[in-house]
């Protein structure tokens, strides 16, 4: 399917008929990676100055950046392993393998264009929104499933244009492995994100000096594959940087760095297999966005946004993306607009 139907920034990865083959790459390395966001009972005019107070708590609680977990679990981190853990021995495989301190990355949110922010809606509703996917364990998981697909084509004498390409088959022990693995990932990834959500919420409550309502919860991948129906057949569907956006499905869409974010809903459009863009795509490779963008262009994107003001997010300046309101506009066929986020808090990891 052309990309250009999903809009910039996103492509369905593979889309496979049973008794086919999966890509495992095609979901990237970062399984589940998506987002999750939190409406408030709050208005914006409520939160008053201070804001960076809001922020270091925030930055306290929730471990960040590449390689960064929490010393210890949380009680509701702890059930949300636990659950995990039995999810593992269902599927047969231990996570422990992948990653020693697998537990420890509940709740962490990691580096790059992940991150955590406080926003306000068009109406004024203060939420909260967060980027964040499966860690480093899922990260491990995905590479050993890649490499068992190379080694696989070696095998098979399979040539391809490009190493990356290669495949599992359907109803091999191998694929069946990955698929085990892969759906495993995808649950701690949504874990990962509730469990920093309601840390976030926490840190919200007690900044306002009172109890947080939920008035709504959204969460979604923008990384995963899933077992789905499209034109009559079941097929494996992977999303790679895209949403669902099937009718009625809410799903968040979020800008870059200081840019605005979306809350939309599905319009199911069946040639875009139910699918949207997750966001912007890169304008700007991360090391020539360095080269390019200085720290007083960065601190102007960001004015009137509290945000940690280091060299370290020259890469992540909203100019380094490619505008969020032209995918918004390339995506309109696809999904609806709900609600338009501005930030007003950002926390990214190094």
């Amino acid at each position: 399917m052309p990309d250009a139907h999903l809009g910039k920034g996103a492509t369905v990865g593979s889309v496979i008929p049973t008794l086919g083959a999966i890509i495992p790459a095609a979901v990237g390395v970062d399984i589940g990676c998506g987002m999750a966001a939190v409406r408030t009972q709050y208005h914006r005019d409520e939160l008053g100055p201070g804001l960076s107070s809001l922020r270091t708590a925030i930055e306290k609680v929730v471990p960040l950046s590449a390689g960064a977990y929490n010393e210890s679990l949380t009680d509701s981190a702890a059930r949300r392993v636990e659950e995990l853990t039995g999810k593992a021995e269902k599927a047969g495989f231990e996570p422990g393998r992948y990653a020693k301190s697998w537990e420890r990355q509940l709740g962490s949110l990691g580096s790059g264009n992940h991150f955590i922010e406080v926003s306000a809606d068009e109406t004024g509703a203060v939420w909260l929104f967060l980027h964040s996917g499966s860690r480093g364990v899922g990260n491990k998981i995905a590479a050993r499933h890649i490499r068992v697909a190379q080694e696989a084509m070696r095998r098979w004498w399979i040539s391809l244009p490009d190493p990356d390409l290669a495949y599992l088959v359907e109803g091999t022990e191998e694929f069946w492995a990955y698929i085990r693995e892969l759906r495993w990932a995808q649950d701690f990834a949504l874990a990962n994100r509730d469990e920093m959500m309601d840390r976030v919420v926490a840190c919200f409550a007690e900044f306002v000096g009172g109890p947080v309502r939920e008035l709504e919860r959204v969460q979604c991948h923008h990384n995963y594959t899933e077992r789905e129906e499209h034109f009559g057949k079941e097929v494996w569907l992977s999303r790679k940087g895209a949403i669902n956006a099937a009718p009625g499905v809410p799903g968040l869409i979020p800008g870059s760095m200081g840019d605005a974010s979306y809350v939309v809903v599905g319009k199911g459009d069946r040639l875009a297999l139910h699918s949207s863009p997750h966001g912007a795509g890169r304008n700007y490779s991360r090391s020539k966005a360095r080269k390019t963008f200085t720290r007083e262009q960065l601190r102007e994107a960001m004015r009137g946004i509290e945000f940690r003001d280091t060299d370290a997010f020259l890469d992540e300046i909203p100019q380094a993306y490619k505008p969020i309101d032209v995918v918004m506009r390339d995506a309109a066929d696809l999904v609806e607009v709900r609600h338009t986020l501005r930030q007003i808090v950002n926390v990214k990891g190094d």
